[in-house]
């Protein structure tokens, strides 16, 4: 027991330093850092639906350009500038707090996870990847499309600029002075995200043991035999995608306040397959291996952006350095796949079905 909370103790406070020593790099390795922690919050929320239930969601994005749009039509003046009814009621604009900002993405993102969810409950494996990758399209090209007859969305332009989040009157996209330490803001949010994460990962943790957590993992095995047993299979197949949505919708929000500005083009499918990949990298279902791949796979671009730029040079600028990054991307996902098949950090018991015990 002393040994957890010894390791527990370490953890928490390198957790606590790991920003300060990043940041005498400058702000781009914290920056690099945060981004991280906000696709650990999203491979979280696939987790439930795809790790826990077994619903494989390849339109996952939708759900996050939910959120982030809902922040940031609230917490910038595109719609004060486009609706004069509601320039009246607002006259200095909608600036709502941190603490209903959060709960209400999180909402809405439920919402459109459940009417995601009603009408593909009767589709499993490559269908439902085939509906929920093209509803993740269709909000992709309603946002882009979203500015006639009313500019709502301004369309390809994007929206912003957006507001930064405010906690106890400190402003998290200024510096903050403490002791006499100057905090960047990217330092600031690097707190806030990671104490969403850790409260994410709290409720991953209470639902996985919990009887919902239990009925998912049976329905991910056997659906069928989960029906059998009692288990009320669309209702949680419902709260399956209503709980993942949620996560995403929450992480819409941070990203919409840490950009600063959101665009149509920052949600598309090539955002969702990457958030798959951290789950089923890392180790489909085990939330260690899913924050574990999430960080790797988030930071991994970043960090091979400083390679990428010499081995281009080295071949005397014939290969972009962009595509060489992809390229070294892609081998280190495939060379890590060949090794460990089941993910970096799988479950122990996940992967064993009844019929290879037979076998």
């Amino acid at each position: 027991m002393n040994k957890k909370i010894s390791v527990f103790l370490a953890s928490a406070i390198g957790l606590l330093v790991v920003p300060l020593l990043a940041q005498q790099f400058g702000n781009g390795p914290v920056r690099i850092i945060d981004l991280a922690l906000l696709y650990v919050l999203l491979a979280l929320g696939l987790n439930i639906v795809v790790g826990y239930a077994g619903l494989l969601d390849l339109g996952y994005v939708a759900f996050y350009a939910v959120g982030a749009y809902m922040f940031a039509l609230l917490g910038s003046s595109q719609l004060t500038d486009n609706f004069e009814a509601l320039a009246a009621m607002f006259p200095q604009g909608m600036h709502l707090p941190i603490y209903v900002v959060i709960p209400l993405g999180a909402l809405l993102a439920a919402v459109f996870g459940v009417l995601l969810g009603a009408p593909t409950l009767k589709l499993r494996g490559d269908y439902l990847a085939i509906v929920t990758l093209g509803f993740g399209e269709i909000i992709r090209v309603f946002l882009l499309n979203l500015q006639y007859p009313y500019n709502i969305t301004n369309g390809p332009q994007g929206v912003g600029p957006i507001d930064g989040f405010k906690i106890f009157g400190v402003d998290l996209s200024k510096p903050l002075d403490v002791f006499g330490f100057t905090l960047p803001s990217v330092t600031l949010t690097y707190y806030l995200f990671l104490a969403l994460v850790v409260l994410a990962v709290l409720i991953c943790y209470r639902l996985e043991n919990s009887r919902i957590g239990r009925a998912w993992m049976a329905i991910r095995e056997d659906e069928i035999a989960a029906k059998a047993m009692g288990i009320n299979t669309r209702n949680m197949k419902l709260l399956a995608f209503g709980m993942g949505a949620t996560f995403g919708g929450v992480s819409g929000t941070l990203f919409a306040s840490f950009q600063g500005f959101v665009t149509p083009e920052a949600f598309s499918l090539q955002e969702s397959i990457m958030i798959v990949a951290m789950v089923v990298l890392g180790g489909i279902g085990h939330i260690p291996g899913v924050i574990l791949g999430a960080l790797l796979l988030a930071a991994l671009p970043e960090v091979l952006r400083y390679a990428g730029g010499p081995l281009a040079e080295a071949t005397g600028g014939r290969l972009d350095a962009a595509i060489l990054r992809q390229l070294l991307v892609a081998m280190a996902m495939i060379g890590i796949m060949l090794a460990r098949p089941r993910g970096l950090w799988p479950a122990p018991e996940h992967g064993k079905s009844a019929g290879s015990e037979k076998q």
